[in-house]
């Protein structure tokens, strides 16, 4: 016995050893052969890559490339299909919709994080001397870019390292509202476009339409568009094929310093922070000192590597190729999307377009329970390890006690932030009504910006002379007879919760919606506070028009009534503006039967029974506190962003 614990200890030292990062792995040679785009991908082994193999690409024969599409148009399925026929993973194994990380991705058929796959196809091509098909293998570099608007600026980094896109559109839906804002995104980006009509097994296809709306939106030549079906397989050998006779190679200088895009991060428990990167000039080694354009700091390159699917260590990234790098980082608030790392103590010229996060949604987030308050804050510090473009903060309502407050990117990525909370880390929460970023000028000129109503003080001393809102440019199709495309600018506060479930609605699930952010405008904004017994609720407190304040108000205050349980005392519920009450609703108080045992006897006695129940209710209601449900915190949102 004890020389088979001596075996397994030395097995579990051994296996520790093999598992080290810093320690030098074995590598598998890739024979040629295996990268044959003939060899059957179900039997296909998935070897290792070497960094003296990964030289062997230049950017000639590098193809870095994004999948662009409306929701549930494909593109998870189309990148699936890819793998698969590359040998990257074997047919059948893993899990659907492979590069979707994220529980929430595979839910909502959206992408959060940006993610990369290194793919190795052999591909025919004809030599302009001899005309002799010759067959090399190509470095195929697929990076899945977010897919909301929410992400623009993720998106807009994540296609600066591409130079071409497989835009997907469903057969049978055609052009939706996303679509042609990826489409522009990917425009404004200079890549090469290849249209892709995927799902054309659907009974309802229809791809001789779908051509007719990309060449009448986006002049797309119609012979340019590639016929699939990621479901069936059908059409799907020519995709690789026109993505590297398409689509340009890398540019960028093999001989410079080396210089490299920060695509993305996340976060592991036993690496540390891992970035997905592009290298632009240069090669990135192992051992390398790298730092970054946007903070000044320099790390050490500790491990460095493929995506193939999973992490592979190289040793090595060249130029044009796409890859991870692990430098020691402790937060991916050090990893900034957009950012140039490049070579410690050399003087490069930063990539351009790196933007700071620009937050345009605000909300509280309270635990349901308030003894939770402690496993909020737990999850929310393990959620932002992987989400650095939250902004957190902690907050004390009078209503709900210790909570966070919140700013996120766009609406998309609150919910997003919010639905992970739950799953991932089991939180019960409750949030107040979202709000946008104001901005109030008061009549000695100056300006703040407020984005947690209750935190603009009308009592001090200032007149407010203007207010502005930031606004959008809202998309929507309408599939109609002759599909009409409507554009709008609307406030961004109006579509903050419910917009998108309501256009839905009234069109039975057929409109698309899509948004892009635009311009500060000025507007007649006030601040509504609801009051309990004549104290405001500061979470309940909103910004809004001052047209609609009456009205809104009115219904607020009639939900709260209903979802408010009755006490032994009155509550009094009112909508005010300023010292203006707009809306009142009172919610009567339980009686309780004093005089059940009075059964005759003199009136006198009674009366004083009933005086003093009355003095009672009158203390209770000084000094009684109204416990608010969580579902009315629900019916609030659908109130104020109705109207």
């Amino acid at each position: 016995m004890a020389g088979a614990a001596a075996l397994r200890r030395a097995a579990r030292r051994a296996f520790r050893t093999l598992s080290n990062s810093s320690a030098p792995s074995r590598t598998i040679v890739l024979p040629e052969r295996l990268l044959s785009s003939q060899a059957s991908p179900e039997h296909r082994p998935r070897p290792s890559v070497s960094g003296s193999e990964l030289g062997q690409y230049p950017p000639e024969r590098i193809r870095n490339f994004s999948i662009i599409a409306h929701v549930d148009h494909g593109k998870s399925t189309l990148a699936d299909r890819l793998l698969e026929l590359t040998g990257t993973i074997q047919k059948g194994h893993g899990q659907p919709q492979y590069l979707d990380k994220l529980q929430v991705e595979r839910e909502r058929g959206i992408t959060v994080k940006a993610q990369t796959a290194t793919m190795f196809y052999k591909h025919a091509v004809e030599t302009s001397e001899s005309h002799v098909a010759d067959t090399p293998s190509y470095l195929l570099n697929l990076i899945d870019t977010p897919g909301h608007v929410d992400f623009s600026y993720e998106v807009s980094r994540s296609l600066a390292a591409c130079q071409g896109a497989l835009l997907v559109v469903d057969a049978a839906q055609g052009v939706q509202a996303q679509t042609i804002a990826n489409f522009y995104l990917a425009f404004e980006s200079n890549l090469s476009i290849i249209p892709v009509i995927n799902k054309i097994d659907q009974p309802t296809a229809d791809p001789d339409n779908v051509k007719a709306q990309l060449k009448r939106l986006f002049d797309i030549d119609p012979s340019e568009a590639l016929l699939t079906s990621a479901k069936t397989g059908q059409g799907l050998s020519q995709v690789l094929p026109a993505v590297i006779e398409r689509i340009p190679c890398p540019p960028g200088s093999c001989d410079s310093p080396v210089r490299m895009l920060l695509l993305d991060s996340y976060y592991d428990e036993y690496k540390g922070v891992i970035c997905h990167v592009a290298i632009v000039d240069g090669a990135m080694r192992k051992g390398d000192k790298i730092s970054s354009a946007a903070t000044g700091r320099t790390y050490e390159v500790f491990d460095v590597g493929i995506m193939h699917p999973e992490l592979t260590p190289t040793g090595v990234l060249y130029t044009g190729q796409v890859g991870y790098v692990i430098t020691g980082m402790r937060s991916t608030k050090e990893a900034r999307i957009g950012d140039t790392l490049h070579q410690a103590k050399s003087v490069v010229e930063a990539l351009p377009g790196f933007k700071p996060v620009r937050h345009m949604v605000f909300s509280g987030v309270y635990p349901a329970d308030g003894s939770d308050f402690e496993a909020l804050s737990h999850a929310i510090e393990k959620l932002t390890c992987n989400d650095a473009s939250v902004s957190v903060s902690k907050e004390t309502s009078t209503a709900l006690g210790m909570g966070f407050r919140c700013g996120f990117l766009g609406l998309l990525h609150m919910d997003v932030f919010h639905q992970r909370l739950e799953q991932e880390y089991g939180a019960q929460v409750i949030s107040t009504i979202p709000t946008v970023p104001y901005i109030f000028e008061y009549g000695d000129d100056s300006k703040v910006q407020i984005e947690n109503p209750a935190a603009l003080s009308l009592n001090t001393g200032k007149r407010i002379t203007a207010c502005w809102e930031p606004t959008v440019i809202a998309t929507i199709i309408i599939p109609s007879e002759h599909r009409a495309l409507l554009k709008y600018r609307l406030p961004l506060r109006e579509i903050i919760v419910d917009f998108y479930n309501e256009l839905k609605s009234i069109t039975s699930g057929y409109a698309t919606f899509d948004y892009e952010d635009s311009e500060y405008q000025k507007s007649d904004l006030v601040k509504m506070d609801i009051l309990l017994n004549g104290q405001p609720v500061d979470a309940m407190a909103t910004i809004i028009h001052n047209q609609k304040a009456q009205k809104v108000g009115r219904e607020l205050v009639d939900k709260l009534k209903k979802f408010i349980e009755r006490q032994m005392f009155e509550i009094t519920i009112q909508a005010a503006i300023g010292s203006k009450v707009i809306a009142r609703e009172t919610l009567s108080a339980m009686r309780k039967n004093v005089l059940a045992k009075c059964y005759g006897g003199d009136i006198t006695r009674k009366k004083k029974l009933l005086e003093k129940q009355k003095e009672g209710k009158k203390r209770m209601k000084r000094v009684g506190s109204v416990d608010i449900p969580q579902e009315a915190f629900h019916e609030l949102l659908k109130v104020s962003s109705s109207k």
